[in-house]
């Protein structure tokens, strides 16, 4: 499905040239802020004496890891920290009225409500916890426009409506009407987009926007955006720890490390120039999508403590990985299918299926990475599940070891799973708040009475060392850590059993981008040391060709195209496949006027009505381990 909605303008706005810039007026100018937040271990310094300050009609991002105080400057712009527990103790946030310069940090509450959404805006990560769901979306974007325009409801929905198109939602006179729970992510965040611009605000905060967002649906977004930057003439101000979206978005960039400005600059300087050590290091561990050419194995990431060592750390590093033992596969999925049923009406009928998995095929080996790619809704998540039976299946067989896992009883299925371990995306959710970490990893080896406790005691503080934390973690809770440390207690706690498969659901989506490095690495070094067999789930093209030795790209269900690495990423025959890697962000400002071909609209639904069966299409071979669909599908 596309969308051609027309741009729409209500005023001419000038391009946004270095030119232009230069001539422009600050709409925000922020000096020497410093914000604190209290709690029962004393005062915590989030943000420290930072000054920097935004024109209209630019973009400026602020970059940096979880922590790093981004979010929270956001946030004293807008004078929100003071409802988190947080406080202004320094500094001034200049904004630019047409007439007159107001000092944000010493505004009236009620000066604060008449700034907000209607001369600046803001649109936060996670679009289903800033929207209500018990109101429509467009009573939720009349609202605003009611409060700051003054306008009655026919009259703001209408503005609602016409706001809705201008974020090109295709079909908005029936999308107004919607709860936020009925719309996929990338539309959700688009209605964020609608409900922030809808008073053309002069500033947009976007913080971490695209973060949760399929690479495709993200490449839409950041589109978007840029598109109504320049339709409205607004500045822009870009929150993220992705420096590939940073390259395709800023046109200068602020870094920050643990509450602290440490460079800043244009865009360009950035990432050709930089200065910081800190600055190299995240520019490192960015995933390049091309950089793997060549290779027919997975690669570590450079050492992140010195971010000098990127090409050699590359090159020497490639020998010392084994090849996978393609002899005989451990596992071998057959004409597999997936389906839930949807009862409707008043006798409670099945009248539609989620055909979430269709008469998919494929064998994975031992000590071999297979990543399944694809974006949300495309079945990947569900295939992990399937194979271990946390989902019943339909039809088709899986085989572990050459033996059937269909019909297994209880205590066969326990001893799979002792085999089949699984990571999930969210590590937070995964591990119980109310019991230390160390005996999350060794529940799994007592329930399955592998060893005595002592022994499990020993196994789990090995596991820890392992992983890359310390033995004196283990009497911590998950609230304790951060999000890569809690990835590595999931990674020790699926370890505990010395499984032979190890499914990893979008294990590090989530996550920084350096964490996200330390973690692939992580798991490339355990696979070689301990010769596992990775699954790994995940819609980030950029770290599957890191990890990856073969990739299976799925599409409503279907696998459309599989293949060795090198077959994906360097010969990609598929339409799906290509433009899913037109869709990643290139860490190279100098590279983002490139006329990409990138997918558009909603990925159509895998709903069904009962006998309406989808049509299978077969794969063909092209040689070697390519396989492809050779028909086309749109989107």
């Amino acid at each position: 499905m596309t969308n051609n909605l027309p741009l729409k303008s209500e005023h001419n706005v000038h391009p946004i040239t270095p030119e232009y810039l230069n001539n422009t007026r600050n709409i925000l100018e922020v000096h020497n802020l410093s914000v604190e937040f209290k709690n029962d271990q004393g005062t915590i310094q989030a943000v420290k004496d930072i000054s920097f300050h935004v024109k209209l009609g630019e973009t400026l991002a602020i970059v940096g890891e979880s922590g790093s105080g981004k979010s929270v400057t956001s946030l004293a712009i807008m004078r929100l920290v003071n409802y988190g527990g947080g406080r202004i103790t320094q500094g001034q946030i200049l904004f630019n009225d047409d007439n007159s310069k107001i000092d944000l940090t010493k505004a009236t509450q009620a000066q604060m409500q008449q700034i907000r959404g209607a001369d600046i805006a803001m649109i936060f990560q996670e679009p289903m916890t800033s929207l209500n769901p018990i109101f429509t979306v467009g009573e939720q974007i009349a609202e605003s426009i009611r409060l700051h325009q003054g306008l009655g409801h026919q009259e703001s929905m209408t503005k609602a409506l016409e706001m809705l198109e201008q974020v090109r939602i295709a079909d908005a006179k029936n999308i107004i009407r919607r709860y936020p729970h009925q719309l996929s992510g990338g539309m959700r965040q688009r209605v964020m987009i609608a409900m922030a611009l809808a008073c053309k605000p002069k500033l947009l905060i976007a913080d971490e926007p695209t973060t949760a967002l399929d690479v495709t649906i993200q490449a839409q977004i950041i589109q978007l955006i840029h598109q109504l930057q320049k339709e409205m003439g607004m500045a822009v101000i870009f929150i993220t720890h992705d420096m590939g979206v940073v390259a395709e978005v800023a046109d200068r960039v602020l870094v920050m490390l643990r509450g602290e400005q440490v460079e800043s600059n244009n865009s360009h300087e950035i990432f050709h120039n930089p200065q910081h050590p800190y600055t190299k290091a995240l520019l490192n561990a960015v995933p390049r999508l091309g950089s793997m050419t060549g290779t027919s194995l997975p690669a570590l990431f450079p050492n992140l403590d010195n971010p000098f060592t990127c090409e050699q750390e590359v090159k020497d590093g490639l020998p010392k990985l084994r090849k996978p033992d393609y002899s005989s596969p451990i596992l071998e999925v057959k004409d597999f299918c997936t389906r839930f049923d949807i009862r409707t009406g008043l006798f409670n009928r099945v009248t539609h299926r989620v055909h979430a998995v269709e008469h998919i095929n494929f064998d994975l080996y031992p000590g071999e990475t297979l990543a399944l790619v694809g974006e949300s809704g495309c079945g990947k998540s569900t295939t992990g599940r399937s194979i271990l039976r946390l989902v019943e299946s339909q039809a088709g067989e899986i085989k572990f070891n050459g033996h059937s896992i269909q019909h297994l009883k209880a205590a066969e299925l326990q001893m799979l799973r002792r085999n089949i371990q699984f990571i999930f995306q969210d590590p937070y959710a995964s591990l119980d708040p109310r019991i230390t970490i160390g005996y999350s990893i060794i529940e799994p080896i007592l329930i399955h009475k592998l060893m005595t406790r002592v022994e499990a005691e020993k196994r789990m503080y090995e596991l820890l060392v392992k992983v890359g934390l310390p033995t004196s973690a283990a009497q911590r809770y998950p609230h304790e850590f951060s999000g890569g440390q809690r990835q590595r207690i999931c990674i020790a706690r699926a370890l505990a059993m010395n499984p032979k498969v190890v499914i990893a659901d979008e294990s590090v989506s989530a996550l920084d981008v350096s964490i996200q490095a330390q973690i692939v690495n992580l798991l490339i070094k355990l696979q070689q040391e301990l010769g596992i067999a990775f699954i790994f789930i995940s819609h980030d093209m950029a770290v599957v060709e890191r990890i990856s030795h073969r990739v299976a790209v799925m599409y409503l269900g279907q696998i459309v195209e599989i293949g060795s690495r090198q077959d994906i990423f360097e010969n990609p025959q598929h339409p799906y496949t290509k433009r899913l890697l037109n869709a990643v962000p290139i860490a190279d400002p100098s590279r983002r006027h490139l006329e990409r071909e990138l997918l558009t609209g909603e990925i159509p639904s895998p709903i069904r009505k009962i006998g309406d069966e989808p049509i299978i299409h077969p794969l063909t071979h092209l040689g070697g381990q390519h396989y492809v669909v050779q028909t086309y599908y749109e989107h």
